[in-house]
């Protein structure tokens, strides 16, 4: 009974409160076609030894980029987590705190939130940053949600070298508004002219940088446009260790900045948990979801954080709220926050300095390869390449090798054979020049 603690006496008692017969009633409005006939399809009940070696057996199965040759990124970048991290974000005044609700008992929460979006605001060179949201693509959604508070617009332009994923989310968090989103076709070989779909609709244009394929571009010119057409500038980053090489989106005249943190502080995780930035300009604040710390003193006049500029109640006002979003990844913006921290302004310069060189190394020596091209001009950590023949082949080739060898491009545009030759490859400072060489040789057999 350690995990079902409910007698048939405690269940019965509960149906006689609820006013109705058996479980069975209390499902009479689901339709009969949409419920379970039967078992699910799974093993029987075993003790706990037993399924933690089931369980084990599984995991064992799992091919983790630890292990590995690793060139995987699309959006999910392995990098160096510095073992202070995990030590750090146990500490008590961190684990223990409630919820900033109460900032009387929750001042090491409130603290390291304050400084975390300090450290967002500065990043994307912006003027304000929120406490975190779920991930880089719920923060894409909230932040074109938002462009349309803004403007009172109902109309967003997407680049086709956003995520496959963030457009997905962006889509589902659309399609029950009434807000229309124009995706432009993803073209790797291509420059999209997103400045010739902006007019007086146009609530948004939203871009990534780097996009997908791994481009960089100056988006100063189309930020102009946006503004001339009374529209905002989304900018978008998946690869957080590139703010400490690139141009800051404010710099290039963003209005809202939608990033994943997962690159500093958090590791790979298969795929989670990850946490959300948003940054805006000062006079968007008021528009933008989500928790905001703020800076204040106590009644003895002691330094001390809060909640400011939005109310418990938002989060229950249905239409009239800000936002839905109503909690933050406040473990994964800790981590964030004191990896940042022990690095310090040099110390991400560096890093993003060694990420850099890394990729063009691996870019340089793949180029060599007969049969390869290296599709970009310009990149940060990752980029695109040709293989010449079904990438998504190639790639379980070397995988079966010991080589994740990059994303094909198929896995995310299936029915597009013009980019079925296609995979995205990324390099960071945790790939050795071994690795690479071993990477080199094992594709050139693979192409042959």
């Amino acid at each position: 009974m350690r995990y079902l603690p409910l007698t048939a006496a405690d269940r019965a008692t509960m149906l006689a409160r609820a006013g109705v017969a058996s479980v069975d009633e209390l499902f009479a409005d689901v339709p009969a076609e949409a419920r379970l006939k039967g078992l699910l399809d799974l093993p029987a009940g075993q003790g706990e030894m037993a399924v933690e070696r089931a369980l084990a057996a599984l995991a064992a199965e799992n091919r983790a980029t630890d292990n590995l040759a690793a060139f995987i990124g699309a959006g999910a970048y392995r990098h160096h987590l510095p073992a202070s991290v995990d030590h750090l974000i146990q500490r008590s005044e961190f684990l223990t705190a409630y919820t900033p609700y109460q900032p009387e008992i929750s001042q090491g929460t409130l603290q390291f939130l304050f400084e975390f979006q300090t450290q967002v605001a500065l990043l994307s060179g912006l003027d304000v940053a929120n406490a975190s949201l779920y991930d880089g693509s719920t923060a894409t959604a909230e932040a074109i949600l938002m462009a349309g508070r803004v403007t009172r617009r109902r109309r967003a332009v997407v680049s086709g070298g956003l995520h496959p994923h963030y457009r997905d989310v962006v889509e589902a968090s659309c399609q029950f508004i009434d807000l229309d989103i124009d995706f432009a076709d993803p073209d790797p070989r291509a420059d999209e002219d997103l400045a010739a779909l902006v007019d007086s609709d146009t609530a948004c244009v939203v871009v990534q940088y780097p996009d997908f394929f791994g481009r960089i571009r100056d988006f100063a010119p189309l930020a102009a446009t946006c503004h001339e057409a009374g529209a905002l500038l989304v900018v978008v980053v998946t690869e957080a260790v590139s703010f400490g090489a690139l141009k800051s989106p404010g710099e290039m005249g963003a209005d809202i900045v939608a990033a994943e943190g997962q690159s500093l502080g958090n590791p790979l995780g298969f795929g989670g948990p990850y946490l959300g930035l948003l940054a805006v300009r000062d006079k968007h604040v008021r528009q933008m979801p989500g928790r905001l710390v703020g800076e204040s003193v106590d009644a003895d006049g002691r330094r001390a954080f809060t909640l400011t500029l939005a109310a418990r109640e938002q989060h229950i006002r249905r239409d009239k709220a800000t936002s839905n979003i109503c909690t933050n990844s406040g473990l994964c913006a800790l981590a964030f926050c004191i990896h940042l921290t022990l690095l310090g302004e040099d110390g991400l310069r560096r890093l993003a300095r060694l990420n850099h060189a890394t990729a063009v190394r691996l870019a340089g020596r793949l180029a060599e390869v007969p049969g390869m091209e290296v599709i970009n001009h310009r990149f940060f950590n990752e980029f695109t390449v040709d293989l010449g023949q079904p990438a998504a082949a190639v790639v379980k080739a070397l995988a079966e090798r010991s080589v994740l060898a990059g994303v094909p491009l198929s896995r995310f545009y299936p029915d597009q054979e013009s980019l079925a030759n296609l995979a995205v490859v990324a390099a960071t400072e945790t790939n050795t020049p071994d690795e690479i060489e071993v990477f080199a040789e094992t594709l050139a057999e693979e192409l042959t």
